[in-house]
């Protein structure tokens, strides 16, 4: 499957560019968006899409190269790596992290060579009960009981 293809387009983000050996799958962003997603996809102060700025943390990771190194058709290299920390601060990696570790230590899924598609439903699975989804538990009716969260305090 052509990687630009199911790219999501949100207020005239997209990019037409060729994909990087080290840009995310469909599968894979399957999976992780909802540990990265700390604001909604359409929040006004996105400029870039949050796949796009995870293609360019990848690209960095993989090649090893300085953040201002990055090619020019991803994301500046200062919106990445904002984003970066912004995911660092909040645990995202952990979360994912345990998350896939305890599925792939659950004996029922080992023992049965349970495919990708399988993997990927087991996480999905554990995400559906996590009582912690901040970006989605946080609405105009929550908003009035809760301390506001600025972005400039998690360094964004």
């Amino acid at each position: 499957m052509d990687r630009l293809d199911s790219r999501p387009q949100v207020s005239g983000m997209m990019t037409a560019r060729k994909p990087y050996p080290s840009d995310v799958y469909d599968e894979e962003w399957a999976l992780a968006v909802p540990y990265l997603t700390l604001l909604p996809e359409t929040a006004g102060q996105r400029t870039h899409l949050l796949r796009e700025a995870f293609n360019g943390l990848r690209y960095v990771v993989r090649h090893g190269i300085p953040w201002r190194a990055m090619p020019h058709d991803l994301p500046p290299w200062h919106a990445v790596y904002d984003q970066a920390m912004r995911w660092l601060r909040a645990g995202c990696f952990e979360m994912l992290a345990h998350d896939l570790r305890a599925v792939l230590r659950d004996p029922g899924l080992a023992s049965s060579g349970a495919g990708d598609l399988a993997l990927r439903d087991a996480v999905a699975a554990v995400w559906r009960v996590r009582d912690d989804r901040y970006s989605e538990e946080r609405t105009d009716a929550t908003s009035a009981s809760r301390p506001r969260l600025e972005m400039f305090a998690m360094g964004g």
